[in-house]
């Protein structure tokens, strides 16, 4: 035998030994791997840019949830603002329309729902006047007397 068909005979033994083993119920798939190799090797530049771009994309996203709740703190302090405000017209005896009490419950809606799902949010600032704006909206219910 000399070395072209010693070379032959091994290389076609070789591609019938994986086949035979890809076919094989045994979960091993050479020409699988074999490709995979080839191709990692292929896409090497492609596979890390990709890296890099999820690596910004997630940056990006971390930044825009910062911002995001940042956003969401200040529409808080907007609320109790107006909360705030709109208490101190009660307490200055300032009579307002059904219409204005319901924008007022409306912002006390929404940040007590801030604050129910910020817990660290301060927002002690606004507990007496919320119930005082509750207590006069239903007085004014009661009555019948709000500004027309």
């Amino acid at each position: 035998m000399n070395l072209q068909e010693i070379i032959t005979g091994g290389g076609i033994s070789l591609f019938v030994l994986l086949t035979i083993i890809q076919i094989a119920p045994v979960k091993i798939n050479p020409w699988g791997a074999i490709a995979k190799a080839f191709g990692r090797a292929i896409n090497a530049e492609v596979l890390k840019e990709l890296a890099e771009m999820k690596a910004t994309q997630k940056e990006t996203r971390e930044k825009l949830e910062a911002h995001i709740d940042m956003d969401d703190e200040r529409m808080a302090d907007v609320h109790r603002t107006r909360i705030l405000h709109f208490n101190n017209e009660l307490l200055r005896e300032i009579d307002h329309t059904k219409e204005e009490f319901i924008e007022a419950l409306a912002d006390i809606d929404e940040y007590e729902q801030y604050c129910k799902d910020h817990p660290n949010y301060k927002n002690n600032r606004a507990v007496h006047a919320v119930a005082n704006i509750k207590r006069v909206y239903d007085d004014r219910l009661e009555k019948h007397d709000f500004l027309q």
